[in-house]
């Protein structure tokens, strides 16, 4: 695997423009805007050259500009080791993100659904809250199979996310503290089907 060039030479300053790109991306796709890669490096003051060198395609760039990128667990330190705590925690705090970053988070939902960008490098096309509840669940993980944990950590990401946010405030009129309330309450209410009555089959 071939080192990235952000790595390469002198790595301090290529960080700076990489953080000016992400960035300039982030503030446009918060806009509702679908920036690409010569757009980003003029809101940058990044010479377009140069802009390429960290991003190829436009794909990339809407993928670098994603809130969840940088994050690779939502458990708090030392978590509890019970399934229940643990996804409360994860969905606590999957979900004030959602709110904080809905902007960005319904322009990525819009444009994961656009034909015209197609692959599976935008984030919400690859799942990236599959890991982070599958690991607030792994108590789990001796008391159902690896298929059947998969099931139900899918079943939690149905209820939870920029998809049901817009669902619930756009369609169903709920507030933004109530829907992030009902979400919370259908990864609980799913979680406790499945201890009660066994895990999921279909």
């Amino acid at each position: 695997m071939s080192t990235p060039y952000v790595e390469i030479g002198r790595s301090g300053q290529k960080r700076r423009t990489l953080d000016a790109l992400v960035g300039a991306a982030r503030e446009m796709v918060a806009a509702g805007k679908t920036p690409t890669v010569d757009e980003a490096a003029v809101a940058a003051g990044v010479a377009r050259s140069t802009a390429y060198r960290y991003f190829p395609g436009q794909r990339e760039l809407l993928a670098a500009a994603h809130p969840e990128t940088a994050l690779h667990s939502m458990l708090p330190d030392n978590p509890s080791g019970d399934p229940a705590e643990r996804l409360d925690a994860v969905v606590v705090r999957f979900t004030d993100m959602i709110l904080e970053t809905e902007a960005q988070q319904r322009t990525m939902l819009r444009l994961s659904l656009d034909p015209a960008l197609p692959g599976d490098d935008l984030p919400l096309r690859q799942g990236r809250a599959i890991p982070w509840i599958t690991e607030a669940l792994s108590p789990l993980s001796g008391k159902m199979s690896e298929t059947e944990l998969h099931r139900l950590v899918l079943a939690i990401r149905s209820a939870i996310g920029i998809e049901s946010l817009v669902w619930l405030t756009d369609i169903g009129g709920l507030s933004r503290a109530e829907a992030a309330a009902s979400m919370r309450w259908s990864a609980h209410a799913l979680l406790r089907q499945v201890l009660e009555t066994g895990p999921p089959h279909w």
